[in-house]
């Protein structure tokens, strides 16, 4: 089971990629996950992308791409993998698709989650955060406005940055741009699997694995 999964911020993209690599066992990559690793282990491609990161420049296509070379060749990798946050740019949908063609990676499902725009506006810039333990709620859900429902904090709850309006909206036209042309190239080079991501999250969940299945995927779920 090889998938590539797409979703815009507040679409709870990261939830199911748990979710969906716990289901079926197979190895969830985050390309951020990778990339902090490989700073870690001082890997070449860790020092060249923590020298990148120092100079405050963005790490490169070629570096990223080898991080995901040898993720993919790992053993762990040999029945299949969620590919979370990469590629980002039409560049690195072709290098992949070379990747993938050197690696003999065939049947790779392209997963979209996607939701109506002001929803997830909507949604994100509900939350609220916990001052004191960290944990996020929806403002709306929150039954006493004045204490933590996880740690009994009072007077915590704040909106974090990336919550607001306006930075929300920004991200998200951002998605758009670099997004829209990757999905125009992998569009009949892959099967593409498109979900509602505003169903509650165990009905994504099952939407996702009975696309899986009508397309002919043999999974054990």
């Amino acid at each position: 089971m090889r998938i590539i999964l797409f979703g815009s911020p507040g679409v709870g993209k990261g939830t199911q990629a748990k979710i969906i690599s716990t289901t079926l066992n197979i190895p969830h990559i985050s390309t951020g996950d990778i990339l902090r690793q490989a700073v870690v282990d001082q890997t070449p491609l860790g020092l060249a992308a923590q020298e990148a990161m120092k100079r405050g420049e963005l790490v490169s296509d070629e570096i990223m791409i080898g991080l995901i070379k040898d993720t993919l060749s790992h053993k762990q990798c040999s029945n299949g993998f969620i590919l979370d946050g990469f590629p980002r740019t039409l560049t690195q949908a072709v290098e992949l698709d070379e990747l993938f063609e050197q690696l003999n990676i065939a049947d790779v499902r392209i997963v979209i989650i996607s939701a109506n725009e002001e929803e997830i506006v909507r949604r994100l810039t509900n939350r609220r955060a916990c001052k004191n333990c960290g944990n996020i709620f929806n403002y709306n859900d929150i039954k006493d406005l004045n204490a933590c429902p996880t740690c009994g904090a009072l007077d915590s709850f704040y909106q974090r940055e990336d919550d607001k309006e306006d930075v929300i909206r920004n991200r998200l036209r951002i998605y758009k741009r670099n997004t829209e042309p990757v999905l125009n190239y992998f569009q009949n080079k892959k099967n593409e699997i498109y979900i509602d991501g505003l169903a509650p999250i165990e009905d994504v969940t099952k939407n996702i694995l009975d696309e899986l299945k009508k397309a002919n995927t043999k999974i054990t779920a």
